[in-house]
């Protein structure tokens, strides 16, 4: 595989036998973002679960004390004092049928958070098959179906993420921006590496956290020192 020059100057940077601390592989992994645009800044960490066993997987959220730097659309499935109380929050959408006819027949999809009451599941439900793949089904777990809208919708315009393990064993989840401060990059990854760790099933075994990288948009993969977290 073939890489640009910007890519192979930012591996040069690195020494990939290394695992940096953490506050090393953010500095690092801010200077090997080379685009021209504010790059996202990931972790990607592999966990010792097996994800094909319902009591080993990891799923949750959690508010990143410095948001991700990326402005969110949120879209409420309410009714009545509940709709009302949505566009007090500052939901950018809130309705009902009308919006599950929109993305069934339009394919409509300018929003990037689903909120739901829960009386709303049994029509929201009706999407499952559309919002499940792209991440977006409200989820009690993850706090999306909540009668308490407007902290539902507080809670992910200032920046909370939803973490969850993939088919191989992995999460991957934004911790914020280039832009941002090594300081609110290093108090966003601490917070998010600290609920992964509390959501450690009772039936994995042996080391959980098998290896941390942190990356850019563009940039090459940075190993972090997992004993660290």
């Amino acid at each position: 595989m073939k890489h640009g020059k910007k890519y192979t100057d930012s591996l040069k940077l690195i020494d990939r036998l290394t695992q940096y601390d953490p506050d090393q592989a953010i500095a690092l992994v801010k200077q090997t973002a080379k685009a021209k645009f504010d790059e996202t800044i990931e972790i990607s960490v592999r966990l010792g679960v097996d994800p094909r066993h319902a009591d080993q997987q990891v799923r949750g959220a959690v508010v990143l004390p410095n948001g991700t730097g990326k402005t969110v659309r949120v879209l409420v499935f309410a009714k009545g004092d509940k709709a009302k109380e949505a566009e007090a929050a500052g939901a950018d959408y809130v309705g009902a049928e009308e919006y599950v006819q929109k993305i069934q027949k339009e394919n409509w999809f300018e929003f990037d958070a689903c909120v739901a009451t829960p009386d709303m599941m049994g029509v929201v439900g009706r999407l499952g098959r559309v919002l499940g793949p792209k991440g977006l089904m409200p989820n009690p777990k993850s706090g999306t179906v909540s009668m308490d809208v407007a902290k539902a919708i507080n809670d992910i315009k200032a920046g909370k993420v939803e973490y969850r393990v993939d088919k191989t064993a992995i999460i991957h989840c934004p911790i914020g921006r280039k832009s941002f401060e090594d300081q609110k990059l290093l108090e966003n990854l601490t917070t998010l590496m600290d609920a992964i760790n509390k959501a450690k099933p009772a039936a994995a075994k042996g080391t959980y956290l098998r290896s941390v990288v942190l990356s850019s948009t563009m940039g090459p993969g940075i190993k972090v020192n997992p004993l660290k977290f």
